[in-house]
């Protein structure tokens, strides 16, 4: 009886071992790469088995990883101050626009009221002249002070308005606007391109925002651009660097002798022709409208004196003359010079005369900068170039070539460098 106890409970315990050993998972070999995991042992904590890993190199992982999350690089905080300068950038742009379409209807409604004030003079100065000669003088001195009034408003409201340029105002915040505009589209290239963010691009954005902001100031008073200047110069809106390094990784980085001289000849006709020719234009208008901004305060304050002696024994016929006519004449003027916005059209010369110099600029801080590979590309600067200029790249090497310092003698038949304008 025993002996059978014996071989039953063997019988059992065989069993048991045999359904443990069907049960229990087979690790298989597998082609992935875990780095460094090694299995110490498989221990069955209440019939599961449990895989126990002990290995350095994980710990050293995981570390690395605690590490990167828990402090933020320079890089991420570099692009954290680019898109705020990106917010900033992007309200600059409302701020110059919603400001250049004030002083746009501050030009026509002033215009209006100086044409409507000095129109109205006019009238009754001729009003006067008529009621002078029948002797009416009650009705004459009415008439008389009301054209002398009329006169006087719209020659202090001429001065203002001649001090201020209000046309050449708007033109300043729409070139602001579209400086910004272009600004923004930089800053987001290099988010989207620059890999990493280095605080060079922080500081590169800072600086052309700071010089927009300087050349085309917001406020009026104090820090207006001068409109009447006794020398004409560009408008500057670019910070005044050296060279502007980037990043390019390419043997002499699309650079060769070749485009190097044909950067040369770009940069002098930009220089003789483009650039010289607009600061001609800006000294022609400008001279154009200071003229009139003498003549209209000039014509209104004259017919004031003769609306004030109109009717006067002494002087016969021609104060009512002067009150008549000479506020007509105002009237033509102040609508060439305001109507035609000649101020707007010396700050565009102006800007086109800044922007030949800021590409005469480009090039040559690009041809000075020795090291080749912190220079910006060679053919996407060519390329950039061309149609800046407004040509093909076949147009702009025969350009170059046309020229040359062998074409050089027939520098009355030369072509500007710029399609554009």
């Amino acid at each position: 009886m025993a002996t059978l106890q014996v071989s039953l409970c063997s019988s059992s315990c065989s069993l048991r071992k045999t359904k443990y050993t069907l049960h229990t998972p087979q690790f298989k070999s597998s082609n992935l790469n875990v780095p460094n995991l090694l299995v110490e042992d498989l221990s069955h904590k209440n019939g599961v088995p449990t895989l126990k890993t002990t290995s350095s190199s994980t710990r050293e992982i995981e570390k690395k990883i605690f590490t990167n999350s828990s402090q933020p690089s320079s890089s991420s905080e570099a692009v954290r101050q680019l898109y705020a300068i990106l917010e900033i950038v992007a309200d600059r742009v409302e701020m110059h626009k919603n400001i250049g379409a004030q002083r746009d209807n501050w030009n026509q409604l002033l215009l209006n009221s100086v044409n409507g004030m000095t129109m109205t003079a006019s009238i009754i100065a001729a009003l006067g002249a008529i009621n002078g000669s029948i002797n009416n003088g009650a009705n004459l001195l009415a008439l008389k002070l009301s054209s002398s009034i009329l006169y006087l408003a719209a020659t202090g409201i001429l001065l203002v308005m001649n001090k201020i340029q209000p046309s050449q105002l708007a033109e300043e915040q729409r070139n602001a606007s579209r400086l910004f505009k272009q600004l923004h589209e930089e800053i987001k290239t290099t988010l989207a391109l620059t890999n990493p963010i280095a605080s060079i691009d922080v500081n590169n954005a800072m600086q052309k925002v700071l010089a927009l902001d300087k050349a085309y100031p917001l406020p009026l008073l104090g820090v207006m651009l001068e409109k009447f200047p006794p020398i004409v110069k560009p408008a500057v809106w670019w910070p005044q660097a050296k060279s502007e390094h980037k990043r390019v990784e390419m043997g002499k980085n699309g650079w060769n002798e070749k485009l190097e001289e044909e950067m040369k000849e770009i940069e002098e006709l930009v220089k003789r022709k483009d650039y010289a020719e607009y600061v001609r234009l800006s000294n022609v208008v400008l001279k154009v409208n200071k003229l009139l901004a003498i003549c209209g305060p000039l014509l209104t304050s004259l017919a004031a004196i003769g609306s004030c002696f109109t009717g006067s024994p002494c002087f016969g016929s021609w104060p009512a003359i002067l009150g008549a006519s000479f506020g007509a004449f105002a009237t033509v003027v102040n609508s060439l010079e305001h109507g035609g916005q000649i101020g707007m059209v010396f700050e565009m010369y102006r800007s086109s005369a800044g922007f030949y110099k800021h590409m005469e600029e480009m090039i040559e801080s690009n041809l000075e900068e020795s090291e080749v590979d912190k220079r910006e590309n060679g053919e996407l600067f060519e390329v950039k170039t061309a149609l800046l200029l407004g040509r093909s790249l076949s147009e702009l090497r025969e350009l170059a070539n046309s020229s040359s310092l062998s074409s050089r003698i027939r520098k009355a038949e030369e072509e500007f460098a710029s399609k554009l304008f």
